[in-house]
């Protein structure tokens, strides 16, 4: 694995240097938490600082805090005539140690120490660092029991970091849960395959935690509890699984008592907010079943997957080998994707905001970069140069891209075919 821990290395080094060339110079900091990601971050100088679960220094702190003075954006609801936050608190709960480290540090340095300075914006990055270098390092173990090579886990990590908006996501917005939700799918995605490989009982409380917090995080995430069939080689391999699990009563009393805590947390924070367990924070937004944009979730030009994260399309190379090695893994890729666009796409919103490119589909990138090192592991001679070309090609497509997004030359929510190509790799209108 050491090409892989190099790999990790670079991988760090490069996201360091990006986050603080971008975001720790100067007032650049100030951009960091904008819009959704306010909301997530809220809950920590909420809860930790002022004990006040209803914000009530939102106004105050926005006077303070916000870009523009002028467009301050509420993250919160009203329920019964109470303030509450919007969103699930599953990110802020993993930015947590990080906000402490950071809190510690401007009580020790005289900053401003509440939970919304310099130091507090500097961990939200460090925090989506981490989680991105977590994930990553659990995604190469993952290829690994696959008998992927090393060079080729490392070339895969590097091309699924720089070459998709999951770097967007970790540099230039890295307070959205996007980075998170990553990390967290490519750990679910071990533990389900070394559970798929040798059954082990202890192995389902740690399953079972890990789908509470991505759930915690953002509730249609866990969706990915459907995917843990891609990871089953055979039939076999999935009935002893199952027999292994029902045999396992207490082990999953203990998992299931582990999921009901971590999603207990947003159960009793609505009830001190509120006096109600059960709130739904999103007054009349929801899921559309009956009209899903699937063809736009996937090649619009407005926020398609295929049109901003193109490597995507190329991993579906992988399919092929997936199949010679299990039809049923490769079904079951194939099923979950469109169960994941159909919910994803029926979403009111389907463009989701302001973002660059499909950002839902962020914390379903280990999906695709298991296809992508398997075909590049099948690959032999020219078409794996080929492929290795086309790859470092989209990395560097998505790099300018990335950029263009951050100057609003690729709008964040009002892009068309006409824009598209006439900001297409036109570097020469970037500051």
């Amino acid at each position: 694995m050491r090409c892989v821990r190099w790999s990790l290395f670079t991988i760090l080094g490069i996201l360091l240097v990006s986050s603080s060339n971008i975001n720790w110079g100067a007032d650049h900091w100030r951009t960091v938490l904008q819009v959704d990601a306010r909301g997530y971050h809220a809950y920590l100088p909420a809860l930790l600082l002022e004990h006040d679960p209803n914000f009530g220094s939102f106004e105050a702190t926005e006077r303070i805090h916000a870009t523009d003075p002028d467009r301050i954006y509420d993250y919160r609801a009203q329920v019964d005539g109470k303030y509450i936050n919007k969103y699930f608190l599953g990110t802020a709960l993993l930015e947590a140690p990080l906000f402490l480290a950071a809190h510690g540090y401007a009580l020790a340095t005289g900053a401003q120490a509440d939970g919304w300075s310099k130091p507090y914006v500097v961990a939200v990055n460090l925090s989506a660092i981490a989680w991105v270098l977590i994930g990553c390092w659990c995604l190469g173990r993952t290829l690994s029991t696959y008998g992927i090579a090393d060079s080729t886990i490392a070339f895969t990590l590097f091309c699924f970091v720089f070459g998709t908006n999951l770097f967007y996501y970790i540099v230039v917005a890295p307070g959205m849960s996007h980075a998170y939700s990553f990390g967290l799918c490519c750990c679910i995605l071990l533990v389900g395959r070394r559970y798929a490989l040798e059954p082990r009982a202890e192995r389902l409380p740690w399953l079972l935690g890990l789908l509470g917090l991505i759930i915690l995080v953002r509730p249609v995430n866990g969706l990915v509890l459907l995917a843990l069939p891609i990871v089953f080689d055979t039939p076999e391999q999935a009935k002893l699984g199952l027999r292994m699990a029902c045999r396992s009563t207490s082990q999953l009393v203990v998992g299931a008592v582990v999921l009901l805590f971590i999603l207990g947390l947003q159960l009793g924070y609505y009830r001190a907010a509120t006096g109600s367990w059960f709130v739904y924070s999103y007054g009349e937004e929801g899921f559309n079943w009956t009209d899903p944009h699937l063809m736009d979730m996937l090649w619009s030009y407005r926020k398609g997957l295929f049109v901003y994260t193109p490597i995507t399309l190329l991993a579906l190379a992988g399919l092929w080998p997936l199949w010679q090695r299990s039809r049923g893994a490769a079904l079951a890729w194939i099923g979950f994707f469109l169960l994941l666009t159909y919910v994803l796409s029926s979403w009111w919103n389907w463009w989701y905001g302001g973002s660059f490119g499909s950002r839902v589909y962020v914390e379903y990138l280990p999906l695709f970069a298991l296809l992508f090192g398997l075909a590049l592991h099948a690959l032999r001679g020219v078409p794996k140069r080929i492929f290795i070309s086309i790859a470092l090609l989209l990395v560097v497509v998505c790099q300018i891209q990335t950029y263009q997004a951050r100057y609003y030359r690729i709008h964040w929510s009002d892009m068309d075919k006409d824009r598209y190509w006439e900001e297409f790799l036109r570097i020469d209108k970037l500051p």
